[in-house]
């Protein structure tokens, strides 16, 4: 993720400060040692009851070949230290369902996967680059990063990008909502049960993302509360330890239903809401209107949608966001 050009714009509008916490490491920033995390009021903070802003990068784990990009170019722990480095604190590192429910798919090595792909010249460079990495597992790669991640005192997310592997997101790939073609909730509540189970006991492994972007024509407000209850309930079932972090509707910009209508969970203190902004959401607004009044406006609809949940008392997670940088919106 990228510093958005307009920062020093939205920044003068205190609801989008939180946009900070993704790329300052706190005040008091949390160390593995001082994990598992907790929420208190909208604050997430460490055993010491101190807060901690989760200053994190996006690390995509679930295209095609079901491998963390990048290890084909250099060696895990050294992306691992660059991260660190450059004063991030955590990952949100993306997995997909069939990683965990699929017990053929997690058994192919990563030198089979990019075999089938074709992609010999990346086989190449893993076997240069990560020669322990390129003969494990599929899962077994993913705890891999997740290792070396936690040797650098870096924290982890866990992100369901999508249940079948590749590209995210349209609103038509078969892995948008609940009874799509991809996403059958009971084999998706078995995965999120799969991974909690699998990092129980990993200290940097901090939280979990029940599921990235919920989309398309199948979403509704009902469906999403009896799914995302079930599966916050089962993630904190197999590990109490983690932060639990729901998203809402319509591509994560939407959490509006939850100003009535709380979540219902046996559980306190672990619970954190996430919300994506893209300056493409926004349509030609940047191009064509005032900035000053699209900033307002803009400002004005996120508080509507999610930034009332700081008020109610919850963390709120921006995960995601970015703008046209090429200076033509």
């Amino acid at each position: 993720m990228v510093a958005p050009s307009s920062t020093p714009i939205i920044s003068s509008f205190s609801f989008l400060a939180i946009i900070a916490s993704l790329l300052t490491v706190a005040v008091l920033p949390a160390t593995v040692s001082a994990v598992p995390l907790s929420t208190s009021s909208r604050w997430i903070v460490d055993q010491s009851g101190q807060r901690v802003k989760l200053a994190c990068v996006n690390w995509v784990s679930h295209l095609e070949a079901v491998v963390a990009e990048g290890l084909s170019k250099q060696p895990v722990d050294a992306i691992s230290k660059r991260i660190a480095s450059l004063g991030f604190n955590c990952v949100r590192l993306s997995w997909p369902t069939f990683l965990a429910t699929n017990d053929t798919l997690a058994s192919v090595t990563v030198r089979q996967s990019f075999q089938s792909l074709g992609l010999s010249e990346s086989i190449a460079g893993l076997q240069s680059n990560n020669p322990s990495i390129v003969d494990l597992t599929l899962i077994q790669a993913y705890q891999a990063v997740v290792s070396s991640l936690g040797k650098n005192n870096v924290m982890v997310i866990l992100d369901n990008q999508v249940s079948k592997p590749g590209w995210c997101c349209s609103s038509s790939d078969g892995n948008g909502f609940f009874g799509d073609q991809y996403f059958n909730p009971d084999i998706w509540i078995k995965g999120l049960t799969r991974m909690a189970t699998l990092f129980k006991g990993v200290a940097n492994v901090v939280g979990m993302s029940l599921r990235n972007e919920l989309r398309g024509p199948k979403q509704n407000v009902d469906d999403w509360y009896k799914y995302m209850q079930r599966g916050a309930e089962a993630v904190h079932s197999a590990n109490p330890d983690v932060l639990v972090i729901l998203s809402g509707l319509n591509y994560d910009k939407d959490l509006s239903f939850l100003a009535d209508r709380p979540v219902n969970l046996t559980f306190s203190g672990k619970t954190v809401y996430e919300v994506h902004w893209y300056g493409f959401s926004d349509g030609q607004a940047w191009k064509s209107g005032n900035p000053n009044q699209v900033c307002g406006a803009v400002v004005n609809n996120m508080k509507r949608k999610s930034g009332f949940l700081l008020e109610k008392g919850f963390p709120l997670f921006v995960s995601e966001f970015g703008v046209d940088q090429r200076g033509t919106m």
